[in-house]
């Protein structure tokens, strides 16, 4: 390690240095008297410390310690002072339902209340037994004069009539009363009761559908059909008639008008005559005849 030293040693004695001043703009000369080559020695013992320097400025905030160990509990402090009373909390939500208690003491009877509104009428009961008969009552009559007489038979005088129209038997057999109109085919009644009516009919060439009215509804209809040769319809009943009611007999259905007259060897009839009148109270009679007595 000593010996590179020594050759720079050596080789610089010969030499004269020339340094140029950079600062001063001088030059200066340095002659190989001027330097001493020489080896280091032998390291002398430590000096004695220098004073202490000024204190430095102070570091960073170091990053934070982990936590340490948790610490005992320490001992239980005294009771403290009881503290102000809390503000009322929300509503809970109800409760379940509790069972049924038990039944208390019957109270004082109230007072009779109102009478309430009728309830609803109840199913009829089981038809009761019959009553005995009463006694006979008076005797009645009839709100038609003295004689009850009502009857007429009548024929027609020509064949196939109108449709839906009253037919016109104009050849009276029979007109008890007087009640048969034979210019408009209708019998009126006068008398209120119980009449029996019925009619027969010859018809040739066509069908015939015929049928008997009362106050404008057809009560019976009759349809015969036309098989080539002559043949007779018929039909009666029984009507309850009021006073001022008209029957008559018509056509009911179109082409169907068949009736057929015959001066030498057939009729067709219509007749009717009261069965019995209707009986009225002697309070009735004398209603109806109080007004005729004033």
């Amino acid at each position: 390690m000593h010996q590179p030293l020594l050759a720079i040693c050596l080789l610089s004695l010969s030499s004269v240095f020339t340094v140029n001043s950079i600062k001063k703009g001088h030059n200066f000369t340095i002659h190989s008297s001027q330097l001493v080559c020489s080896l280091p020695g032998p390291q002398g013992p430590p000096g004695s410390p220098g004073p202490p320097g000024p204190s430095g400025s102070n570091g960073r905030m170091g990053l934070p310690g982990s936590d340490g160990q948790d610490g005992k509990d320490g001992d239980k402090g005294f009771k403290g002072d009881r503290g102000e009373q809390g503000r009322q909390g929300n509503p809970g939500k109800p409760g379940l339902k509790g069972r049924q208690g038990v039944v208390g003491r019957a109270g004082l009877r109230g007072l009779k209340g109102l009478r309430g509104s009728a309830g609803v009428p109840g199913t009829a009961g089981l038809k009761g037994e019959a009553g005995d008969m009463g006694e006979a009552g008076v005797p009645g009559g009839c709100d038609c004069g003295t004689q009850a007489r009502s009857a007429f038979s009548v024929a027609i005088t020509k064949s196939y009539p109108k449709e839906r129209m009253p037919i016109r038997f104009d050849r009276i057999l029979m007109n008890e009363g007087g009640h048969y109109n034979s210019s408009s085919g209708k019998f009126t009644c006068t008398i209120p009761g119980v009449y029996f009516f019925t009619y027969d009919i010859t018809l040739a060439n066509k069908h015939l559908a015929i049928g008997l009215v009362h106050n404008g509804q057809y009560k019976i209809k009759t349809f015969d059909a036309n098989t080539g040769n002559n043949d007779v319809a018929s039909g009666s009943t029984v009507l309850r008639l009021q006073k001022g009611d008209q029957v008559w007999l018509q056509i009911f259905y179109s082409e169907q008008n068949g009736l057929f007259f015959d001066p030498f060897w057939t009729d067709s009839m219509f007749t009717g005559f009261l069965i019995y009148a209707d009986l009225v109270t002697p309070n009735q009679a004398q209603t109806t005849a109080s007004p005729g007595s004033s």
